[in-house]
C-alpha cells in the first residue's frame, strides 16, 4: 500500500523536474544582455559620443578653421559609428580629463592615441589594442650628436631642457625618469614641437609613433631610435566600465579593422 502511494508521487516529481528550465551552470551560457548597453542605446539615438583631445596627430587633430577633427582614430571612430547606424559626435577633452569624461559617461568612447595604463584601467575599459608604442626622444637634427645613443643617461644631463605636455603619460614618464635635466611644461600639444625647433627646448620624449609623424612634417627634427623605445605601451579606445556588450562589440570592430587592412590604411596615410 505504501509503494502504491509513493510511485505516483515520484512520477509527478520527475515530470515537474523535467519541465523546469535548466540552471545556468548546467551547460547553458548565462544571458548577460541588459537594457542599458550602449550597443542598444547608440543605434537607437543615432549618435555615438566620442571624446578626443584633438591635439595628438597622427591620431587626432582639430582643424580650427573647419572645426572638424581628423586623424587615424577619428576615421576609426567614424567607421565605428557607421557600423552602429549612428553619426559620431566629437567632444573636446584634455589628457587630464579624458579618463574621467569616459568614466562619468559624458561620452561613449574616448579615442586619439590613448595609451593603456593601469591607473586608467581602474577607471575605464580598454578595447583590444590598435598598436604597440613606447616613449622615445625627438630632438633637433642639428643636435643629434649631442645625445649620443639617445639613452636616458644621454638625455638626463644638466643643461638639457626637456619639454612635456601636462596631464598625460609624457609628463608622467619625464617626472619618473628625469633627475638632472630641466623639465618644462608647454600646455599646447599642437605647438610643443615648435619649442624644440625654435630652440626654447632641446628634447621631448613621447610615443614613437608621434616622433615618426613629427619628423616627417618637420624635417629639422629627428626621432632617436623609434624602433627601440624606452618603454612598452599599447594604444586602444577607452569605454565606460560595466558595459560588457559594448566592449565586446568594440573589441571585435578593432580586431577586424586590424586584420582587413582598414587600420593600416588610415595609419599609412599619415605616417608613410
Amino acid at each position: 500500500m505504501k509503494r502504491a502511494v509513493t510511485l505516483p508521487a515520484l512520477v509527478c516529481l520527475l515530470a515537474v523536474t523535467a519541465a523546469a528550465p535548466a540552471s545556468p551552470g548546467a551547460g547553458a551560457r548565462p544571458e548577460r544582455h541588459h537594457a542599458g548597453s550602449l550597443l542598444d542605446a547608440v543605434p537607437k539615438k543615432g549618435i555615438l559620443k566620442v571624446c578626443t583631445t584633438g591635439d595628438y596627430a597622427p591620431f587626432t587633430e582639430l582643424d580650427p578653421a573647419a572645426e572638424t577633427y581628423r586623424g587615424v582614430d577619428i576615421e576609426m571612430a567614424r567607421d565605428l559609428a557607421k557600423s552602429l547606424d549612428a553619426e559620431p559626435r566629437f567632444t573636446a577633452t584634455t589628457w587630464a580629463d579624458l579618463t574621467e569624461d569616459v568614466a562619468a559617461r559624458r561620452c561613449d568612447i574616448g579615442v586619439g592615441g590613448v595609451s593603456i595604463t593601469l591607473p586608467r584601467a581602474r577607471r575605464v575599459y580598454f578595447s583590444e589594442p590598435t598598436r604597440e608604442d613606447g616613449k622615445t626622444p625627438i630632438v633637433r637634427c642639428a643636435d643629434k650628436d649631442r645625445f649620443g645613443a639617445g639613452t636616458l643617461k644621454d638625455v638626463d644631463k644638466a643643461g638639457v631642457r626637456v619639454v612635456v605636455n601636462p596631464g598625460g603619460t609624457n609628463e608622467q614618464f619625464a617626472r619618473a625618469n628625469i633627475r638632472h635635466a630641466t623639465i618644462g611644461l608647454h600646455p599646447e600639444n599642437t605647438t610643443i614641437f615648435q619649442e624644440i625647433i625654435d630652440g626654447r627646448a632641446d628634447v621631448m620624449m613621447t610615443d614613437a609613433s608621434e616622433t615618426l609623424y613629427q619628423s616627417k612634417i618637420h624635417p629639422e627634427l629627428c626621432a632617436l631610435h623609434p624602433d627601440r623605445p624606452f618603454t612598452f605601451s599599447e594604444k586602444a579606445y577607452a569605454m565606460p566600465r560595466g558595459d560588457e556588450e559594448f566592449k565586446e562589440y568594440v573589441d571585435q570592430f578593432v580586431h577586424l579593422a586590424k586584420h582587413d587592412g582598414t587600420y593600416a590604411e588610415y595609419e599609412d596615410a599619415w605616417m608613410s
